[in-house]
């Protein structure tokens, strides 16, 4: 898709990634490819995950160049942030953090 990944982490109920896309390519469209190949991949490549697949959604937050260092930090450190909250509290946080407004019914599966 002509983008790149910079950083890929995550714990057994999410992934983070930090990727460059380019302008031409929207970000739901980026999304829909990686969790399909990636979705193919894990059924492959390990056969007893036969039940997997990802949630219908997703948060996609866009961070500006001279913050690639502080987020690419964030998601090295998952296994340290999840062993004082969840995903769904680390997602609220980041929501509320950053003022975007969200109904909770919509978020999760």
């Amino acid at each position: 898709m002509e983008g790149s990944c910079i950083e890929i982490n995550g714990m057994s109920d999410h992934i983070h990634l930090l990727t460059i896309l380019p302008p031409k390519i929207a970000v739901s469209d980026a999304l829909r490819v990686v969790k399909a190949n990636s979705s193919t991949w894990v059924h492959e490549s390990t056969p007893e995950l036969e039940g997997f697949r990802w949630q219908d959604g997703y948060a996609a937050f866009t961070v500006s160049k001279s913050q690639i260092d502080p987020v690419r930090k964030y998601i090295q450190d998952q296994k340290q942030h999840h062993g004082q909250r969840d995903y769904k509290a680390e997602l609220l946080t980041l929501l509320s953090r950053h003022d975007v407004e969200y109904d909770e019914r919509y978020i999760w599966d």
